[in-house]
């Protein structure tokens, strides 16, 4: 089970009493890459193909599904082999917040080439479905949740981590041939730079979200080519970006 029921005193009105309450239960996940780099999170013990095969697209170590080799899961431990050449050629990121490290430095943006475009109306509609879908979230309060959208397919994930929410929602389009480049990602988070740079390397041209833009996230959707739609919720968002992407009729 994803939910855990715990011990907890509810006031509200002047009032107090003993009452059970929902968590989301949460887990460390340790993904292993080719026997050598070891990475551990906190996470929900759910769809975790779908994130190893995300977060090694987004932290920049593979390029296709033909450069991982293999993924292990066994329990809570992912054992990943892939091709490693990236490892050798590039200086590897492995620490964006998606692994509890540090942010790492961004050097090169490749700008995300897509005419992809998006009626507003569905956005908005969009960020009404992505709560609606939140099972985890309604019951507990405790996760992001993020959703891929392709050609009308809408596929909802949810995790304590808003970056492992969304290495899972790309790491399914990846699995089940999504054109990346066609599809875009809506999600509850802020949008920092560690977060447009995902977008840019699974060359997703889209990121909306019902929070607020970080100025070093907008400064990267710049250089990368990225629509960025912020403070979507009820009738209202603010476009930044290549606003040509959102059509208004």
């Amino acid at each position: 089970m994803k939910i855990e029921k715990v011990n907890a005193i509810k006031y509200k009105n002047n009032q107090h009493e003993e009452v059970k309450e929902n968590v989301v239960k949460d887990e460390t996940i340790t993904l292993t890459i080719n026997g050598e780099i070891s990475r551990s999170l906190s996470a929900i013990e759910d769809s975790l193909k779908e994130f190893a095969v995300g977060y090694l697209f987004n932290e920049n170590m593979v390029k296709s599904l033909e450069d991982i080799k293999k993924i292990e899961i066994d329990g809570v431990q992912i054992n990943a082999e892939i091709d490693d050449t990236l490892l050798k050629t590039n200086e590897t990121v492995l620490c964006s917040d998606s692994a509890g490290g540090w942010r790492s430095k961004i050097k090169e943006v490749n700008p995300v080439e897509s005419d992809l475009q998006v009626n507003v109306k569905e956005l908005l509609d969009r960020i009404e479905e992505l709560k609606n879908n939140a099972e985890i979230w309604q019951a507990t309060g405790g996760t992001h949740v993020a959703g891929i959208v392709h050609n009308g397919q809408f596929v909802v994930k949810e995790d304590v981590s808003r970056h492992v929410a969304v290495d899972k929602v790309i790491g399914y389009g990846l699995l089940n041939g999504f054109n990346l480049n066609q599809s875009y990602i809506i999600y509850s988070g802020r949008m920092p730079a560690d977060m447009v740079i995902k977008m840019s390397r699974a060359g997703v041209p889209i990121l909306a979200s019902n929070a607020a833009p970080a100025n070093s996230g907008y400064n990267i959707a710049k250089k990368g080519n990225i629509t960025l739609v912020g403070f979507l919720r009820g009738q209202r968002c603010n476009i930044y970006n290549n606003q040509n992407r959102v059509i208004f009729d």
